[in-house]
């Protein structure tokens, strides 16, 4: 995976980042079949996990995905990792970030990139049931949550996953948001988020009245303003500058005390190279970086036409599988 290249017909990162999602073939045979489950969150709201059960979950270890912003179980990533898990003999779930189900959950929190306590509860929930052990995969803000998870837990978090892995995480947060403020990122990608982000967050003012200004956050047109004013404050930060400091995982990858790869490709339209961490600086031994030239953002698509995005998921896959 170090050494990836994209298809030919397939140049630049911004088309191995849209054309992977809207047409890359994902799994190969029936799609995944998921079961629901719903679970009552400490704070009194639900989070809901789907499910594809290992055909011997008793022997099998349980392969969990969390995702990126405003993903889901069903996207490309997620289906096509899903399909990995089947044909290695995995079990594998997908515990929704709040508001990510396809139904607005109940409390006045929602989700952000270093919302490392949500991760650690559901992975300790999942822990409990999986005897043969865990594997966990972060895509994008997932990534980055599943990763600040490990780092906060330390020698703590063997005796709950065996071995984590990052793919496409935005680990310099400020330079991420950055670069999806400018230019065509700007015109696609930013526009593309804040389309589904306002109008979950204009409900939840309906839940909460004067939760925060509604007017200033209809006039939002960056991300940055929408954490301002928005993720930030809901979830304990500052502002903006305070939660991508803070929530970042990258810093902080040498007090990872587990097995973690992180995967990202150095043309990553939103994830600029030059922020990603030189490895040669990172002295943690127990850390793996994969930073292939070509992939774009969550994309990493391979063959011929239309092209497929299997390779990624079976990399990371086998890759956890050899680190348990």
């Amino acid at each position: 995976m170090q050494a990836f290249v994209a298809p030919r017909w397939l140049p630049g990162g911004n088309a191995q980042t849209i054309w992977p999602a809207l047409f890359g073939r994902r799994y190969v045979g029936a799609a995944p079949v998921y079961r629901r489950e719903r679970w009552d969150a400490p704070d009194g709201d639900f989070v809901d996990v789907d499910f594809q059960h290992a055909a011997d979950p008793a022997a099998a270890p349980l392969l969990v995905l969390f995702h990126g912003l405003e993903g889901s179980s069903r996207s490309h990533y997620a289906e096509a990792l899903a399909a990995v898990a089947r044909e290695r003999g995995l079990g594998f779930a997908v515990p929704h970030f709040r508001g990510c189900s396809g139904e607005l959950n109940l409390g006045p929190r929602a989700y952000h990139s270093g919302d490392h306590e949500e991760v650690g509860w559901v992975l300790a929930r999942l822990r409990e049931r999986s005897p043969a052990g865990v594997l966990a995969v972060g895509v994008s803000l997932g990534g980055n949550a599943l990763l600040r998870w490990a780092e906060e837990a330390g020698d703590s978090a063997a005796a709950v996953v065996q071995a984590v892995a990052g793919v496409s995480a935005p680990l310099d947060l400020a330079a991420g948001a950055d670069a999806i403020g400018r230019g065509f990122n700007r015109l696609v990608y930013e526009r593309m988020f804040l389309s589904t982000m306002k109008p979950k967050a204009l409900a939840k003012l309906t839940q909460h009245p004067g939760l925060f200004d509604a007017d200033r956050l209809r006039a939002a047109r960056r991300l940055r303003d929408f954490d301002d004013l928005f993720t930030a404050p809901l979830h304990g930060f500052k502002d903006a500058e305070d939660y991508y400091a803070r929530a970042a995982a990258g810093p902080r990858l040498g007090d990872i005390r587990i097995p973690a790869l992180v995967l990202n490709a150095r043309n990553d339209p939103f994830v600029p190279g030059e922020s990603l961490p030189v490895p040669a600086r990172v002295s943690n031994p127990r850390v793996t970086l994969w930073q292939p030239l070509h992939g774009g953002h969550v994309g990493f698509p391979q063959g011929g036409w239309p092209g497929h995005v299997r390779t990624m998921p079976q990399a990371v896959v086998d890759w956890l599988l050899a680190h348990r």
